[in-house]
Formats: structure tokens, C-alpha cells, sequence
């Protein structure tokens, strides 16, 4: 499964990649239309200062009247602002002036335009004569600046698509995961009730039989028996809402490591720690919460190889002290780094035998059904994992 996995992550580079290509192209592309609209609304107010120093300086009305229509009133898009030499407005044109202003508000107005011009172009000068002259103020269309701002507002809109896109699609996967996971877990508690059923039968016999009613053998497989009603019972939880009670945390940590511990390498040892009171209490559901404890501490113990210790330590969160934080240590091989975040994916596992789902179940019973965290919280390799599981108290 792990080439999967790291093939998925090659996929997420290449599309992230592609995206910024494509925004990148866009942006060079959207850049190189404003400059040339640039240029082009450049050559328009050149022409527009050109035609106003003729119309004042020459006396043929026909031509005066053909340039006024053909460039001067022709300009509808660029705002340009008309002022003497004493800074005193002659006219203005394409200006959005505010209606309801008066004379002197609009001439105001008009000249924090000005001083908004200045900041995008110096101002042409047109010589009238005598010494005198003229100047023309402007700055970009309505067009220009929409179009200077278009690549920004697409790249907002693509990537807000894109992450809902995301979040969509890992809703569904997370959907259809639920699903694979309920599927197995009823079908596996489905498959575990016949032979269930018959070995319950077996042991009612052997009691009734006087060759081995008193044998040992008797009252060990009634202890089996009540494990696989537990693990049934558990896989029957899956995909079903639990219900959570307030249990004494300490005394379902200590159930959980004492089943447990008569079952693995005696050269493994376990202890159980505790900051908080004895009788402090947890919101689990046992059977699930026991599951949760045997596969972390089964993955300890094969990370030790059948030789080690494993120390469980119940205390407070520093950070919210409503919580309590289960810290389970092991003093295994460790976990690199780099593969922290996979230990918890469906399928990963560096045992030659197994099927890698015992974290991943773990992980999804105490937060998608006690509402809690589980997490990495100190690994080194050739030292130990100490795995935190945060409950709400």
C-alpha cells in the first residue's frame, strides 16, 4: 500500500504544479494586454494634448469642429482632467463626480483626482502661446484597471473552486472509507457469531461432563470465549453510534494492560501511571476505548521486537485542562521522521505479516467516535514512540 501512498503525493505535486503554471501563464499573459492597453491609452492622450494645442492655437473652425468630434468627444473611456498653469480647472471629462456635490465640493473633488493622476502619469503640458501653457492630467480607464486586476480575481475565484473542490472530494473518499470500514467490521461480527455460538455450546457441555468438569482447560476457554464476545461486540460498534458513559479511567486503562499483558512476551513489562485522582473519570465506550489500547500496544511490542517496556501515564493536557491525555511509551525501534504522518494511513505497516489497520482503527475510533485526538507525540529512532491520546473528561 505505501507506493500507493506515495504515488498520491507525486499526483497532488504534478496537479499543484500544473495550477501554478496555468496561474503563472495567466498572470504573464493578462500582464502583457495592460501593457499594450497601456501603451495604447498612452498614444490616445497624446493625441488628445496634440489636438487640444491645435484647436487653441489655430482659427479654422471646420477643422476645429471635425477634431472635437473625431478625437476630443471621441475619448469616452480614459478620465482626463483639463488645467491652466495656475492649477485652475478648464474641464474635465470621463470624471465620476459624485451627484449632490456643490461648486466648490466637485472642484475639491476634482482636485484629489488631480493629486490620484499625478501618482500614475505626469501631466502633459500644452503650450498655448505666449509663454503660456496648459495641462492635461489623466489615468488609466475604468477598463485598464479592471483588467490590471482581472489575474488576481480569477486566481481568487480558481482557487477558492479548488478548495472546495477539495474539501468536497475528501468528504466523499472519507464517506466511502466510513462505508468499507462498517461493511468489514458488520460482516466480520456477522462471520464471528456461528462458531461463537457453537463454542459457548462446547463449554456448557464440558461443564456438564464429570471427565472435565473440573479440568482448567474449562474455565480458560470461557475466557476466550468472553474475548471474542468483546471482539464481536466491538466490530458490531463500528458504523453504530457508541455510547459513551463516564468511567473511571484508570481502572479501564489497568483492564485493558492486564488482558493484555498475560498474553504477549513476559520479557515485555507494563506500567500504568497516573497524575490524576484515582477515581477521575473518562467519556469512553469500553469496548471500543480497550481496542484502542491493545492495537497501540501491540504495535509497541512488535516495534521492540518481545523485549522492552511500555509505560502508560494518565495526567492533564497543559493546554486544556478539562481534557485527560493518555501517554503511551514504548522503548522500541522508533518511527523516522519522515513516515509520521503515514503510521495512522490504512495499510501502512513495516511488518512482513499484517494488514496495517490497527493504528489507522484506532486513530478513527477515539476521534470519529469518542470525539478525541490520537497522535504522535515523541518518536527517535532507535529510542522509542510515545503515542497521546486525548479524551474529553
Amino acid at each position: 500500500m505505501l507506493p500507493i501512498y506515495d504515488q498520491k503525493s507525486r499526483i497532488k505535486l504534478v496537479i499543484v504544479a500544473g495550477a501554478l503554471l496555468i496561474a503563472a501563464a495567466t498572470v504573464i499573459y493578462t500582464n502583457i494586454l495592460v501593457q499594450r492597453l497601456s501603451e495604447r491609452e498612452q498614444q490616445q492622450i497624446d493625441l488628445y494634448a496634440k489636438t487640444q494645442r491645435y484647436i487653441i492655437n489655430t482659427e479654422e473652425e471646420s477643422d476645429n469642429s471635425f477634431l472635437m468630434d473625431e478625437i476630443i468627444k471621441a475619448n469616452t473611456t480614459i478620465p482626463v482632467i483639463f488645467t491652466d498653469a495656475d492649477a485652475n480647472i478648464i474641464d474635465a471629462k470621463n470624471v465620476s463626480i459624485p451627484k449632490g456635490l456643490s461648486e466648490q465640493a466637485a472642484i475639491a473633488f476634482l482636485r484629489r483626482e488631480i493629486a490620484v493622476m499625478k501618482q500614475q502619469h505626469p501631466p502633459i503640458v500644452v503650450e498655448i502661446g505666449a509663454g503660456l501653457r496648459n495641462f492635461i492630467y489623466y489615468k488609466e480607464s475604468a477598463l485598464l484597471t479592471q483588467l490590471r486586476y482581472y489575474p488576481l480575481v480569477q486566481l481568487a475565484v480558481i482557487g477558492c473552486l479548488a478548495i472546495i473542490a477539495y474539501f468536497t472530494f475528501s468528504y466523499s473518499r472519507r464517506a466511502e472509507q466510513n462505508r468499507v470500514w462498517v461493511g468489514l467490521a458488520k460482516e466480520t461480527a456477522h462471520q464471528l457469531g456461528t462458531p461463537l455460538s457453537s463454542l459457548v455450546g462446547w463449554q456448557a457441555y464440558l461443564r456438564e461432563s464429570e471427565r472435565f468438569r473440573d479440568e482448567p482447560i474449562v474455565e480458560e476457554l470461557g475466557k476466550d470465549i468472553r474475548r471474542l464476545e468483546i471482539i464481536t461486540e466491538r466490530f458490531s460498534n463500528i458504523g453504530s453510534v457508541p455510547v459513551l458513559k463516564d468511567e473511571n479511567i484508570l481502572r479501564v486503562t489497568q483492564n485493558a494492560i492486564s488482558y493484555l499483558q498475560s498474553r504477549v512476551s513476559r520479557k515485555v513489562t507494563f506500567e500504568v501511571k497516573t497524575d490524576l485522582p484515582t477515581d477521575t473519570p473518562a467519556q469512553v465506550n469500553i469496548p471500543l476505548f480497550d481496542w484502542v489500547i491493545e492495537n497501540i500496544c501491540k504495535n509497541a511490542v512488535d516495534a521492540m521486537d518481545g523485549r522492552g517496556s511500555i509505560t502508560l501515564h494518565l495526567r492533564r493536557p497543559i493546554r486544556n485542562k478539562s481534557q485527560i491525555a493518555i501517554d503511551i511509551t514504548d522503548t522500541g525501534k522508533g518511527i523516522p521522521k519522515s513516515k509520521i504522518e503515514r503510521v495512522f494511513l490504512p495499510g501502512y505497516t513495516t511488518k512482513k505479516r499484517g494488514w496495517g489497520l490497527g493504528l489507522a482503527l484506532a486513530k478513527r475510533i477515539i476521534e470519529n467516535y469518542h470525539r478525541g485526538k490520537l497522535f504522535v507525540k515523541w518518536s527517535e529512532v532507535g529510542r522509542g514512540t510515545t503515542f497521546r491520546v486525548i479524551l474529553k473528561g
